[in-house]
């Protein structure tokens, strides 16, 4: 065979591929794609002392998963490992873990794997905002951002990915942020971290594919702000983009892992946004992101509010 009847051959086969992979994709939009089974899963979820951390390892408690907490909050984790037991998780474990320190990450991650085994469900959550304008920012602060809100992917990635690729089994679950995809005024550094959280994730997705890794699955979640406290004093004047409630962010999030989906954004206007991103001259959109009160949202934060 001809070399150009083997380009043309490989062409064909490459077409033919792709038509069905969008035939598929357009078929599961249509049809909720079947739920996968993570009972006996190992989970482990960082940032579980309150919040959307909290109320995920509650949600995974429901479906019979093994679940690791991890958090700074020694006080606040322990209280989430008894509301998961008493959801009914039969095998829940706490560990106090700054994840914003490399050293540590690897040291509680060889106690996960003594103790507990083996993670395949790896959910980086945790996250802090400062939310001044940039020349505000103080540089510790800055660097304790980027350390929490994307460092840590890198050392969890590196203390628990190994396990996944010799098993080719497992799901890493990035929580990034609409700041992730479109700048925000008064978030230029947690803009900074979500978007190289999001692109670190993306790419080890594609990583794991060009090693044929196809049973390690990966999910990333973009969701506007949402009413956990950690962006408490924000405010979104359009019913396009409002504030969201954590329990439906929540169960989004754990649906999209059981259907094993690689991108999530919530609420859906933001794939819109992301397309007409993508098409339109910078003066519109800016025109639009000011109506949508999106340069203005950070005008009122305050911030979580620590307790006494």
């Amino acid at each position: 065979m001809s070399s150009n009847m083997k380009s043309a051959k490989d062409l064909l086969i490459l077409v033919g591929k792709v038509l069905f992979s969008v035939w598929e994709a357009m078929v599961f939009s249509l049809i909720r794609k079947p739920r996968k089974n993570i009972a006996g899963e190992i989970v482990l979820i960082t940032g579980t002392g309150s919040g959307l951390g909290r109320l995920l390892a509650l949600q995974f408690a429901h479906l019979g998963a093994v679940l690791v907490l991890w958090d700074v909050n020694k006080e606040g984790n322990e209280e989430t490992c008894k509301m998961v037991q008493k959801a009914g998780a039969t095998r829940v474990h706490a560990y106090t873990c700054d994840c914003s320190r490399r050293e540590e990450v690897y040291r509680v991650a060889e106690q996960v794997k003594k103790e507990v085994g083996d993670v395949s469900i790896l959910i980086n959550n945790a996250g802090i905002v400062i939310g001044k304008k940039f020349l505000d920012c103080p540089d510790e602060h800055l660097e304790k951002l980027f350390d929490v809100n994307f460092k840590a992917l890198l050392w969890t990635y590196k203390a628990f990915l190994p396990a996944m690729v010799a098993n080719d089994h497992g799901h890493l679950v990035c929580i990034s942020s609409s700041a992730g995809l479109i700048g925000v005024n008064g978030l230029a550094d947690y803009c900074a971290s979500k978007f190289a959280a999001y692109g670190f994730a993306e790419a080890m997705f594609v990583e794991m594919y060009a090693q044929n890794k196809k049973g390690i699955k990966t999910t990333i979640v973009c969701p506007f702000f949402i009413r956990t406290g950690m962006f408490e004093g924000c405010k979104s004047s359009s019913l396009l983009l409002p504030i969201l409630e954590p329990e439906y962010v929540v169960r989004k999030i754990v649906d999209a892992v059981l259907q094993e989906r690689l991108y999530l954004y919530v609420p859906k206007f933001l794939y819109f946004a992301m397309f007409l991103k993508s098409i339109m001259p910078i003066r519109p959109a800016l025109l639009i992101s000011n109506y949508l009160g999106i340069t203005k949202a950070m005008s009122g934060f305050t911030g979580q509010k620590k307790k006494n």
